[in-house]
């Protein structure tokens, strides 16, 4: 179970973060339906721009280069690293379609994503949301290995053109959805869905049969029971990867660098205004 709390709990970060919920083998990231659509981010040209910004700052570029040197692959002055190619919207499967809300989308906004290279070819991504308070703006909040967002991006781009690409966190899957088609972009959404995809109204009674019951209000979410959703005979993955993160624990301050959390699964701390997040990360093969 999820709660959805202000404008920043739109984002998956924050979202994990208000519950702690986590299994070995995936995450159960549900949130309550009816948050108002205001409260997310915006994917505009403005809070593209103003997302970019933020990635190339200084305190950013210097974080990066912490990050980057973390495990002693590249010296801190050597690291270098570069923000390249486009901002992304990041979009995460939407507790009201799950809840089956009439006109729900089937994902929502949740944060705006950015890759940075290092010196030696390794990828991070840069989230960033907006800033609490009135004088606006836009912060990193949070700095994790890899490129998923922007990679499934381009897939999704290429696979189905205008559509919106999202991710399943439950079972770590990314789709592109455009009217009433659903298209997997990695091998977690094959297995769910099938190579060919599915329809939109199928999609939605999938995910409804799989978390529908454990939305704020249900028996699940009356218990109080930890560990999360895992799915009955998950096929076995590679080995997982940690998926490092630096994190802002101060709004309108550059992430402070945290280490990987070792532990069932892969797991990763991530401070979001003081709150934690867990977080899992798996190996990837290029969509």
């Amino acid at each position: 179970m999820i709660r959805r709390t202000a404008r920043t709990a739109r984002s998956t970060a924050a979202a994990l973060a208000a519950t702690g919920i986590l299994t070995g083998a995936a995450l159960l990231t549900v949130a309550a339906p009816g948050a108002a659509a205001a409260t997310g981010p915006t994917a505009g040209p403005s809070a593209l721009a103003a997302a970019r910004q933020a990635a190339t700052e200084p305190a950013t570029l210097d974080t990066l280069a912490r990050f980057f040197a973390r495990e002693g692959a590249v010296t801190r002055s050597a690291a270098a690293p570069r923000i390249e190619g486009a901002v992304v919207p990041v979009h995460t499967l939407d507790p009201e379609f799950v809840a089956g809300k009439p006109g729900a989308p089937v994902a929502r906004l949740d944060y705006l994503a950015t890759t940075a290279v290092s010196s030696d070819g390794r990828k991070a991504s840069l989230w960033t949301l907006p800033k609490e308070g009135k004088e606006g703006g836009w912060q990193v909040v949070n700095i994790a290995t890899g490129d998923d967002e922007t990679r499934y991006a381009a897939a999704g781009a290429r696979k189905l053109p205008g559509g919106t690409v999202f991710r399943e966190p439950q079972v770590d899957a990314w789709y592109v959805q455009k009217g009433t088609e659903v298209l997997p972009l990695d091998q977690d959404a094959v297995r769910a869905v099938g190579a060919r995809g599915t329809t939109l109204a199928a999609y939605r009674t999938r995910v409804r049969e799989a978390y529908g019951d454990k939305l704020p209000g249900s028996g699940y979410a009356r218990s109080g029971r930890a560990g999360g959703y895992s799915p009955p005979a998950a096929p076995a993955h590679d080995g997982p990867e940690r998926r490092t993160v630096a994190a802002s624990t101060a709004s309108g301050t550059a992430p402070a660098l945290t280490s990987a959390a070792a532990g069932a699964g892969a797991l990763v701390a991530l401070g979001l205004g003081g709150l934690t997040v867990l977080r899992n990360r798996r190996h990837r093969q290029n969509p």
